[in-house]
This record gives C-alpha cells, sequence and structure tokens, in this order.
C-alpha cells in the first residue's frame, strides 16, 4: 500500500504493530549496546510464513552489513530446536541475538531468556514480556 513506511506519500487508515519492520532498528540498537559483538544472531521460526519470513532476514542482513557485523540466522521451530540454536550461537562466538517476533517464541518467552542468560548472550526482543522476565532489552510497538 505503500512504497516506504519512513514515506508513506499519502493518507492510509489502519494499524500497523511495525514488528518484521523494526528489526533491523533492533540489530542496530544491539551494536550500540555490544559494541565488540562482531556475530549476531537472529533467531527464526522456520514455521512462519517463507516470504515474510524471507524479507524480514533480508532486511537483517542488510542492516548488519550497514553495521560491519556478521549476521547468522538460527532456526527453531521447536522446544528441543530452541536448545539446538543456542549451542550453535555458542559454536559461532555469537556476541549478541535478535529473537524475531514470532507468536511460539512469545510462548517459550521463558526458555529463550534463561538461556540467553545461561550464555551471557545479550538479547534483544520485540515484545516487551521478556524484559521483565530478565530479558535484557526490547524494542516494539507498546501494544
Amino acid at each position: 500500500m505503500v512504497a516506504s513506511l519512513a514515506r508513506p506519500e499519502g493518507n492510509l487508515t489502519g494499524v500497523s504493530i511495525l514488528t518484521t519492520e523494526l528489526m533491523p532498528k533492533r540489530i542496530e540498537l544491539l551494536t550500540e549496546l555490544v559494541p565488540q559483538a562482531g556475530t549476531i544472531a537472529l533467531l527464526v521460526n522456520p514455521n512462519t510464513g517463507a516470504k515474510r519470513m524471507e524479507e524480514m532476514i533480508e532486511a537483517v542482513q542488510q542492516a548488519a552489513r550497514v553495521k560491519g557485523v556478521q549476521l547468522h540466522v538460527l532456526k527453531a521451530g521447536t522446544e528441543s530446536e530452541i536448545d539446538d540454536a543456542f549451542a550453535t550461537l555458542v559454536q559461532l562466538h555469537a556476541g549478541a541475538l535478535a529473537v524475531s517476533n514470532d507468536p511460539f517464541f512469545n510462548i517459550r518467552r521463558d526458555q529463550i531468556v534463561a538461556l540467553a542468560s545461561r550464555y551471557a548472550t545479550p538479547a534483544i526482543y520485540a515484545g516487551r514480556d521478556p524484559v521483565p522476565a530478565g530479558g535484557l532489552i526490547s524494542y516494539g510497538s507498546s501494544t
């Protein structure tokens, strides 16, 4: 409907919580919070719509390139795959983690926050709920 959220150039009525669109900004914030992180991991759910996920990953990869950091995409669609993703994150020596907005990750919030804490991995989340649960930071709408 619009060419750019930054400059929509017209009238638009509706609601957007901008969860996917804000992922590049989350990468920017992570690089400012953890400037020594040369590698950042992005946790995505492979069961999410493929086109939406691919577009988000592409935007995050571009943001990572601009910031001069490597991005590794970690896929998890089950509880055990979340554990596996964190094991991979450690092997990659990722200095930070961005958790994509996904209902499955919202349900597994406590597990993700606990693993980030166990592995001392600074993580940014789309929603605010992980922060009171022990997560480092969130950036998103206040719905």
